[in-house]
């Protein structure tokens, strides 16, 4: 497998449902591929940045206009995605309205952080920093 010279740049995005209790969050199950549960996001387009890569996926996959908030971390991770090593912006956002499975989410659901289901590739220790985050205010540290 010939990998890239440079990393895959993706974005992952915890979006905040605005008006449920504790804050659920949106995840997305996959549709092309066998993936399971995961944060909304994707590859950053050429020319984009990671903050409109992120509010275009969230757009693309479940129909929210999102507000990000705050950067959660960076995650590293050579094994990730068959293409290469992938480097991932983590973002947490809020969002209003109703969110619908679009472009390739093949479904969605809205999670209480504590009680996730089984997540795919990082996304499980992403969680657990957002819930660091939540109590302390502090972004979490690099990973990778």
């Amino acid at each position: 497998m010939n990998r890239p010279e440079t990393p895959l740049l993706t974005v992952d995005i915890i979006i905040e449902l605005a008006g449920h209790p504790e804050h659920p969050i949106v995840l997305i199950e996959r549709k092309y591929e066998p993936y399971g549960w995961a944060l909304p996001g994707g590859f950053v387009d050429v020319g984009e940045t990671l903050e409109q890569a992120a509010r275009r996926e969230a757009m693309e996959e479940t129909s929210l206009q999102v507000t990000l908030t705050a950067l959660l971390g960076c995650y590293s991770d050579p094994a990730r995605d068959r293409r290469g090593h992938t480097v991932s912006a983590v973002y947490v956002a809020t969002a209003h309205g109703t969110p619908k499975a679009q472009d390739d989410a093949a479904a969605l659901a809205l999670f209480d952080p504590e009680k996730c289901p089984p997540l795919a590739f990082d996304h499980a220790l992403i969680i657990k920093d957002y819930l660091v985050f939540r109590e302390t205010g502090q972004p979490a540290p690099l990973r990778g």
